[in-house]
């Protein structure tokens, strides 16, 4: 080998370390989007409440729990027909984000139940939800209170 090749082999070895030192692209960290939210007024001294809401995930994830300080607990629940009797129950595994779809949590089906309610569920007041996700970092959102049937 010619001198002029051991330095040009010199230099590519020695680069060598700096590529494995490269950082991995940066990973795009999931999100959720919230629209739409609102909690259904009820009358003083309810022991819940119902909040509804549009989840739309970046990428396939759940929403695992949701947080209030504006009541003794938040749960997310399901709504369904069973012998022609109305049942609700909790959803204890959460509810699944599929990728890129809106899930809309609404009355009559999925909803947030705000329980043992600090706040007077009063149309004007506002209910702040802190949602939790499996891979999505949590969101914290003030959902107004609207009147029975408001949008």
């Amino acid at each position: 080998m010619t001198l002029s090749k051991l330095m040009i082999a010199a230099a590519v070895l020695a680069t060598l370390p700096l590529a494995a030192q490269a950082a991995p692209p940066a990973r795009v960290a999931p999100k959720v989007a919230v629209e739409g939210a609102w909690c259904r007024a009820a009358p003083k001294g309810a022991p819940a409440g119902g909040c509804y809401l549009t989840l739309t995930a970046s990428a396939a994830d759940q929403l695992v729990s949701v947080e209030t300080p504006a009541a003794a607990r938040a749960e997310i629940h399901t709504m369904s027909m069973d012998g022609g009797v109305m049942r609700m129950r909790k959803l204890s595994e959460g509810l699944p984000l599929p990728a890129g779809q809106a899930v809309a949590l609404k009355p009559g089906a999925e909803h947030l139940m705000v329980i043992g309610p600090k706040i007077d569920l009063a149309v004007g007041a506002s209910v702040p939800l802190t949602l939790r996700f499996k891979s999505a970092p949590p969101v914290t959102i003030n959902a107004p209170v609207k009147a029975v049937g408001g949008k």
